[in-house]
């Protein structure tokens, strides 16, 4: 059986990822959203749930079993060791929940996964390509300040200074879309469109 040709999509806080993954998703292709599979997956994957209480507490759950993402966020993001721990604990556990996604996807030329730390996590190495969104980081910074303004600007330029520099993640890139408001995204993304089923 063949498997669909298969391409990542990354890039930092704010870069747009998502919104390109979404146009994929309207030209008919499957996207796994591994960043939003990864907290299904911490809730619903028993022995995955039980590493993370053995590691972090019972705190790190409420009491209606739903992730306490307050509690793990401030465990996590203010001690480098603990970020690492909880990826080695999450990211094999949804790279077999991706396999499995991925199982019932044969009818398609290609499938979209998208992920924030696919170059970190070496996710991208199991990839046929790699698709790396980048955008200006004061356009990256607006663009998060009007999602979600409960967080500070200091808030948001600690975690684009945690994330791997822009001009690191383009250096894994197979392809580059430039979601800087002066290149058309849809333009971008049909031509790689009509690319990957070439290829395929």
């Amino acid at each position: 059986m063949i498997k669909p040709l298969q391409i990542g999509i990354t890039g930092g806080i704010g870069s747009g990822k998502s919104t390109v993954a979404r146009i994929f998703q309207v030209l008919g292709i499957p996207v796994y959203d591994a960043d939003s599979r990864a907290k299904a997956v911490m809730i619903q994957n028993d022995s995955l749930k039980k590493a993370i209480i053995t590691n972090f507490g019972e705190n790190a759950y409420l009491a209606d079993g739903s992730l306490n993402r307050r509690f793990l966020a401030e465990q996590v993001f203010s001690d480098g060791e603990k970020t690492k721990l909880i990826n080695s604990l999450v990211h094999p556990a949804v790279a077999q929940d991706y396999e499995q996604w991925l199982a019932h996807q044969q009818s398609t030329p290609y499938v979209i996964r998208e992920a924030a730390l696919m170059i970190e996590s070496g996710a991208y190495r199991s990839l046929d390509k790699l698709i790396v969104v980048t955008a200006p980081e004061e356009l990256r910074l607006q663009r998060i300040r009007t999602r979600d303004p409960q967080r500070s600007e200091a808030e948001i330029r600690g975690i684009i200074a945690k994330q791997m520099p822009e001009d690191e993640k383009l250096k894994f890139a197979d392809f580059i879309i430039y979601n800087d408001e002066k290149h058309s995204l849809i333009e971008q993304v049909w031509a790689l469109h009509k690319n990957f089923l070439q290829i395929f």
